[in-house]
């Protein structure tokens, strides 16, 4: 009689949960800098910086520096409007911010880039306007 062994399978646990533990560093790191992004966002646009983390509120306030009305969140809810609204408030926020649509367009695919950039770059915010 001979008895299994499972070596192979311990060292592809081990490949695996090497893996898993790398994944969920990079996305707690993505996670805080985009948090951190959007704090200094908020407080370079005039806003409390506190409200980039409470849900909802911080996609509500988002859509108050982009200069746009309140009720673009309820096309948040709507599939495919969504990706339109996304792109209105990003391009709305590119402009407090003085950049142009191309900004826009990145802070819309690729937040986790360009809303550092927008944070801790050298831009200012425009007034709110009235």
């Amino acid at each position: 009689m001979t008895i299994p062994v499972y070596a192979q399978d311990a060292a592809a646990y081990a490949a695996q949960q090497a893996v898993g533990t790398t994944t969920l560093v990079v996305w707690l790191a993505i996670v805080v800098l985009l948090v951190a992004s959007m704090w200094r966002v908020f407080e370079r646009a005039g806003q409390p910086g506190w409200m980039a983390i409470v849900p909802i509120l911080n996609l509500y306030v988002l859509i108050k520096i982009a200069g746009k009305s309140g009720l673009l969140l309820l096309a948040f809810i709507i599939p495919v409007l969504n990706i339109v609204a996304a792109f209105i408030v990003a391009f709305g926020v590119a402009a407090r911010f003085r950049r142009g649509q191309g900004f826009g367009i990145g802070l819309a695919l690729l937040p986790f880039i360009f809303y550092p950039i927008l944070a801790f770059g050298e831009d200012t915010a425009l007034p709110q306007p009235a």
